[in-house]
């Protein structure tokens, strides 16, 4: 059978098992897979908070433990300047010399990774990212561990992949399996983990990704009951159920100055980068001196260093004097800034969820009292959803890591209000700007494709011509078509033949003599490539893409194959077209008048075309 007729044959059989998903049975064992992979990026997350919890130990106690402890408590006095200094010159020469993909704090280079590299990630990224990450936030880098472990469990997910015999987007759907994992072992927030996987890696809503992924996010949340422990993270008291307007307002404000917030360490870390890159040294050296800024920020308030988990336990439980709060919120900022613009390893979200609780402390001293920490969770999830433009991620990550449901109200203010704000505001956010800086664009809006929902027969062309099989040359002299490029050929039924090009009508007019017999069923391409009515205009163009043809007949289903009509690249622009002016055109549907009484309109206008004065139809 010859390849065209195979991709018609597939094209016939895609286009009659139309249904509301393009998922095969191939998602079975990429959900096996992904569970396994779940069930690693839990041990991988194990791993990665010891590792912390070794360094913090070494750097600040000089002691040998695995455990979380605060930098805050360390007796280092005025040498803790250089802790965070020397730390940030390690990364920097495990970047010089092992691989420069370990900068920065990890959903960017994931996402690069997903769009631009075929979802391949070097296994040096695996080992290097996390023990970078490590001894950056064990020397009290203001960082989180998620992004790390989102990275360096998505690199194990990427090098399953690349062991086996995958696409590019079922490799995609393996690496961001292992970052969902990493991220739920890490929180305890496996939901959180997969609305973060579709907001911000999958650039899709498929069940054959989104099935994978959410599998492989409970795995590792139901395996970190065993290795790490049950969640919730941080214990929060609760929260009324409604907490009225006055509250709803204050939410509101909450979500605007979260928005605000999210805008200014935005600009504020880019602004760091673009110091750092006027400076006339090999960026190596570049987290080191944001190192130092760290060490004098820890040296002038210690808790902006290190990951912070205390400190935000200590805000949702009312805590925190007034004063430590705004030293916090300024000074974490500063350093956080600094220190991710210089290119070191760590994450955004245990900052961003920090210095959320710090605003939301401020906040409480003027909002209505809802409760003890009430304030700073609402903050905090409108911070990551200003700050990520991720507002699903931010609401869900903050019920799971609190487990307070009573929350859902407010927070869906707050982070609606943050992250329309900050779309506003913004055109990128955090982790898309540095995607944009290495030239590339992404788009995070997500929408159905008018070519998933317009069909051939409402843009294809009828009034196309057809040539007989048997015309003869003469005829064909006299008739042939100048401005069409393929000409269908039919039988006397109108049933389809073959095509043939104009090329190939100009040849056989040029060389073959006046009284040649020659017909045209003689220069017929017969198993011509062909659409049908009923198929959405996304099968056309996926067969255009394999075959490189622009243009093809449309035919009936069966065995007539009657022709209908000529579909081309060109008529593919209706569909956008249409988009177009369904998102330009403004038109009033229903008359303003309508909303009168009824006796008002009959005194005011006339009445509607085909009514009659008294309201009842002519003719009645």
């Amino acid at each position: 059978m010859s390849a065209s007729g195979t991709v018609r044959e597939l094209a016939s059989a895609r286009a009659s098992e139309l249904g509301d998903f393009t998922t095969t049975w191939r998602v079975v064992p990429m959900s096996v897979a992904a569970v396994a992979i779940g069930l690693l990026s839990t041990c991988v997350a194990w791993a990665l908070l010891r590792l912390i919890g070794l360094f913090t130990n070494l750097f600040f106690f000089q002691r040998w433990g695995v455990t979380l402890v605060s930098p805050a408590g360390h007796h280092l006095g005025g040498l803790v300047v250089l802790v965070p200094a020397a730390g940030a010159l390690v990364v920097g020469l495990m970047a010089r010399y092992g691989s420069e993909r370990i900068r920065g704090h990890g959903i960017p280079e994931a996402i690069e990774s997903i769009l631009i590299r075929g979802s391949r990630v070097e296994p040096r990224v695996a080992f290097l990212k996390p023990l970078s990450a490590a001894i950056s936030i064990g020397s009290g880098g203001p960082f989180g561990a998620e992004g790390p472990i989102i990275m360096t469990g998505g690199a194990f997910g990427s090098m399953i992949a690349q062991f086996l015999k995958l696409t590019s987007a079922e490799r995609k759907t393996l690496l961001v399996a292992g970052a969902a994992g990493g991220m739920s072992a890490t929180f305890a927030s496996p939901v959180a983990a997969v609305a973060l996987a579709v907001e911000l890696l999958l650039f899709e809503w498929k069940p054959r990704s989104l099935v994978p992924v959410a599998l492989a996010s409970a795995s590792a949340a139901a395996a970190r009951r065993y290795v790490i422990g049950l969640g919730p993270l941080f214990l929060a008291p609760a929260h009324p159920l409604f907490i009225g307007p006055a509250g709803l307002v204050g939410c509101a404000l909450a979500g605007l100055a979260a928005g605000a917030l999210s805008v200014v360490l935005t600009g504020a870390v880019y602004a760091a980068e673009d110091v750092f890159a006027r400076l006339p040294l090999h960026w190596m050296w570049w987290p080191a001196i944001g190192g130092l800024v760290v060490g004098v920020g820890g040296l002038v308030f210690p808790e902006a260093l290190g990951v912070g988990y205390d400190t935000i336990g200590a805000l949702l439980q009312g805590q925190v004097a007034g004063r430590v709060i705004i030293g916090l919120l300024l000074v974490k900022s500063v350093v956080w800034s600094v220190s991710l613009g210089s290119g070191t390893s760590g994450g955004v979200l245990a900052p961003l969820l920090l210095m959320g609780g710090a605003l939301g402390g401020v906040e409480a001293l003027v909002l209505p009292d809802e409760g003890t920490g009430f304030w700073p969770l609402v903050s905090m999830g409108a911070i990551l959803g200003g700050t990520m433009r991720s507002p699903f991620t931010g609401i869900v990550f903050a019920l799971e890591l609190t487990h307070d449901v009573n929350m859902l109200l407010p927070l869906l203010v707050s982070v609606t209000l943050a992250h329309g704000f900050t779309v506003l505001a913004l055109r990128r956010s955090i982790l898309t700007e540095k995607v944009s800086r290495r030239g590339y664009h992404l788009s995070r809006e997500y929408a159905v494709d008018p070519l998933e929902i317009l069909f051939v027969r409402e843009v294809m062309r009828r009034n196309v011509v057809a040539l007989p099989a048997s015309m003869e040359l003469a005829a064909l002299r006299a008739e042939r078509p100048r401005r069409q490029l393929l000409c269908p050929v039919v039988d006397t039924d109108r049933r389809l033949v073959g095509v043939v090009t104009r090329r190939d009508l100009d040849g056989l007019l040029t060389f073959a003599g006046s009284d040649s017999d020659v017909r045209v069923g003689a220069l017929v391409r017969p198993d011509p490539i062909v659409a049908y009515p009923d198929e959405p205009l996304r099968a056309v163009v996926y067969r255009m893409a394999e075959t490189g043809r622009t243009r093809f007949p449309v035919v009936e289903r069966g065995e007539g194959r009657r022709l209908l009509g000529m579909i081309a690249l060109s008529d593919l622009l209706e569909a956008r077209v249409r988009g177009l002016e369904a998102e330009r055109r403004r038109e009033r549907v229903l008359p303003l008048h309508l909303l009168l009484p009824r006796g008002f309109r009959r005194r005011t206008g006339s009445p509607p075309a085909g009514v009659a004065e008294d309201g009842a139809r002519p003719g009645t």
